[in-house]
Protein backbone atom coordinates (compact mmCIF):
# COMPACT_ATOMS: atom_id res chain seq x y z
CA UNK A 1 0.00 0.00 0.00
CA UNK A 2 1.03 3.56 -0.56
CA UNK A 3 1.97 5.86 2.29
CA UNK A 4 0.47 9.31 2.82
CA UNK A 5 2.13 12.09 4.76
CA UNK A 6 -0.37 14.30 6.61
CA UNK A 7 0.54 17.70 8.10
CA UNK A 8 -1.81 19.83 10.19
CA UNK A 9 -1.75 23.37 8.82
CA UNK A 10 -4.66 25.02 10.65
CA UNK A 11 -5.81 25.09 14.24
CA UNK A 12 -8.57 22.75 15.39
CA UNK A 13 -10.05 25.53 17.56
CA UNK A 14 -13.53 26.33 16.27
CA UNK A 15 -13.93 23.05 14.41
CA UNK A 16 -16.62 20.51 15.26
CA UNK A 17 -16.08 17.76 17.79
CA UNK A 18 -16.10 15.17 15.00
CA UNK A 19 -13.30 16.97 13.18
CA UNK A 20 -11.23 17.30 16.38
CA UNK A 21 -11.64 13.58 17.02
CA UNK A 22 -10.58 12.79 13.44
CA UNK A 23 -7.39 14.84 13.89
CA UNK A 24 -6.70 13.03 17.16
CA UNK A 25 -7.31 9.64 15.51
CA UNK A 26 -4.85 10.54 12.76
CA UNK A 27 -2.25 11.33 15.44
CA UNK A 28 -2.08 15.07 14.77
CA UNK A 29 -1.54 17.16 17.90
CA UNK A 30 -0.45 20.64 16.84
CA UNK A 31 0.08 22.87 13.83
CA UNK A 32 2.97 21.69 11.60
CA UNK A 33 2.88 18.22 13.16
CA UNK A 34 3.37 15.54 10.48
CA UNK A 35 2.42 11.87 10.58
CA UNK A 36 2.65 9.08 8.01
CA UNK A 37 -0.05 6.45 7.47
CA UNK A 38 -0.90 3.72 5.00
CA UNK A 39 -3.47 4.90 2.42
CA UNK A 40 -6.36 2.71 3.57
CA UNK A 41 -9.99 3.63 2.86
CA UNK A 42 -10.49 4.44 6.57
CA UNK A 43 -7.55 6.86 6.69
CA UNK A 44 -8.55 8.51 3.40
CA UNK A 45 -12.08 8.99 4.75
CA UNK A 46 -10.75 10.70 7.89
CA UNK A 47 -8.54 12.95 5.76
CA UNK A 48 -11.55 13.90 3.61
CA UNK A 49 -13.45 15.11 6.69
CA UNK A 50 -10.63 17.44 7.79
CA UNK A 51 -9.11 18.35 4.42
CA UNK A 52 -9.42 22.08 5.17
CA UNK A 53 -7.16 21.65 8.23
CA UNK A 54 -4.44 19.43 6.76
CA UNK A 55 -2.04 19.11 3.83
CA UNK A 56 -1.57 15.68 2.25
CA UNK A 57 1.49 14.51 0.31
Amino acid sequence: MAKVKITQIKSKIGSSKRQRLNLESLGLRRINHTVEHEATPQILGMIEKVKHLVRVE
